[in-house]
């Protein structure tokens, strides 16, 4: 009888609560916005015959490098975060290898290291979900070949500092070293560059997050030039598809767009900040496009009531250290407007600022 390998059968599931998201979208972390103007534009000219056509990343992973100040031999284009993720684990893991992974966060680490049959060993972060340094280099064994680490972090908005970063590839140097950089628009640092001299360490970016192209699976993977033809080894040269390499370029060069959106929602992500400290509502500060928040028992009311007022949000409270916390993602300056008058509005309903504590 045909059955799937043990470490399969034995994976938990992620199943994301996509369905029924009418109204406005802080929930997935997602440009609320939506697509630079010129990316619609340039979907308009996309031909039949461009449709028809196997796609082909060099001519556009050599637009990325030259973008990002790489060379074409450091850069592949992924289908999303997920798919690079998903490489790494396949170039370097054997079953009974170990990974480190920093928790909470992006679930897929844990799913595509687990299928591989290696062992996941998750560190968790402090109870303020500081980058957990010290315990993180004391787990490193001889068997760990992969140590994946999201800066800035989600669901927290907390970040590895890249004295961090380069302290861990220094003290697992037979480990693959992967910083998922998803929320680096909102942020500004990055280990991008460090890949060039560092032999272990990958970085990854994605265009679901400030980008707005969510929708097309696109992402970058990073790494040492004498890695990267492993990586690619593993990879389907048509991962990503036509729509996705026609618009990037286009995407890439609108950087007024990207600016002006990342702009407000850093304003954003203050003004937010500093309301929810004057409502009594526990919040850690962010480097990404959101917030996470301890709304305590009544976090599952607090989604509801924010549904009925059109407003979407992500309960976090079965994450590794967040019981009792919801995420928001920020918009523009409009939608935060929006969103300060519902929060009035809930935290009365339900009392929150008398409930809540740090």
């Amino acid at each position: 009888m045909l059955s799937a390998r043990k470490a399969v059968q034995h994976l938990q599931e992620y199943h994301p609560p996509l369905a029924c998201r009418d109204g406005l979208r802080l929930d997935f972390n997602e440009n609320t916005e939506g697509c630079s103007p010129r990316v619609l534009a340039r979907l308009k000219e996309i031909t039949a015959d461009a449709l028809a056509r196997y796609p082909e990343r060099a001519p556009v992973e050599k637009i990325v490098a030259e973008h990002l100040a790489l060379t074409p031999e450091h850069v592949l284009l992924t289908n999303g975060v997920d798919e690079a993720i998903h490489l790494l684990c396949e170039a370097y893991l054997e079953p009974h290898d170990e990974v480190l992974i920093v928790t909470p966060t992006f679930s897929m680490f844990e799913i595509y290291a687990a299928a591989t049959g290696a062992r996941v060993t998750l560190v968790q972060c402090d109870s303020d979900f500081q980058f957990p340094i010290a315990k993180l280099l004391r787990s490193v064994t001889p068997a760990t070949r992969l140590i994946a680490i999201a800066s800035p972090n989600n669901p927290t908005g907390t970040v590895a500092t890249r004295e961090h970063v380069l302290q861990i590839a220094a003290a697992a140097p037979d480990a693959a070293l992967l910083v998922d950089e998803a929320y680096f628009d909102f942020h500004g640092d990055t280990v991008l560059f460090d890949v060039k001299a560092i032999p272990n360490l990958f970085a990854a970016r994605t265009f679901s997050k400030a980008y707005g192209l969510a929708g097309l699976r696109i992402g970058i993977l990073a790494g040492p030039r004498e890695q990267m033809p492993m990586v690619r080894r593993v990879s389907s040269p048509y991962s990503v598809n036509a729509v996705a390499l026609a618009i990037l370029p286009v995407a890439l060069a609108d950087s007024e767009y990207l600016s002006g959106y990342v702009a407000q929602v850093r304003s954003g992500r203050e003004r937010l900040q500093h309301e929810l400290q004057s409502l009594g509502v526990h919040v850690w500060p962010s480097h990404a496009n959101f917030l996470l928040l301890r709304i305590g028992e009544r976090h599952r009311e607090f989604v509801v009531a924010m549904r009925t007022r059109g407003i979407l949000v992500r309960d976090r409270s079965s994450d590794p250290g967040c019981d009792g916390c919801v995420r928001i993602t920020v918009g523009t300056t409009e939608q935060t407007n929006r969103l300060i008058t519902a929060l009035r509005e809930v935290a009365l309903e339900l009392k929150l600022g008398s409930e809540v504590t740090a």
